[in-house]
């Protein structure tokens, strides 16, 4: 009998998983965007937005420590809010709107506490579930 703990089946596991939940941060991400306004809307969005970066970046990467993978996304969403220091997507936005979901269109220093809180808490369920396999695992 074939291993499920192989490392390509491990890889495999949490590829599948980060698409699922990718699906669900994209669906609550959007509802917050529409229904929810002022500043805890808007740090609800960075920080899925943060996660959402993070799953991107496991999907690609999924042997990656959940460490890296969620340093990795607090600098991708670093790097975009400093570039929309550019006036670059905020230009964009004008002619293609999800532009504005994607890049945003202005600097706000405070998005980065929530890019870090988000990045944090998909590091942290990432960790929980590794956690749970082993356990399962083990019985």
């Amino acid at each position: 009998m074939p291993s499920s703990s192989t490392p390509a089946a491990v890889a495999r596991t949490r590829r599948v998983r980060c698409v699922v939940a990718a699906a669900l941060v994209v669906a609550v991400g959007l509802a917050v965007h529409l229904a929810g306004s002022g500043p805890l809307a808007d740090a609800a969005g960075d920080a899925l937005y943060a996660v959402m970066i993070y799953l991107v970046i496991a999907i690609l990467l999924p042997r990656a420590s959940v460490w890296v993978v969620g340093a990795s996304a607090v600098v991708v969403c670093t790097a975009i809010e400093v570039f929309q220091l550019t006036g670059l997507p905020g230009a964009w936005a004008e002619t293609f709107w999800p532009i504005r979901l994607v890049l945003g269109v202005g600097f706000d220093a405070r998005d980065l506490v929530a890019y870090g809180a988000g990045a944090a808490a998909a590091v942290g369920c990432d960790l929980a579930l590794r956690a749970l396999d082993e356990r399962r695992g083990r019985r």
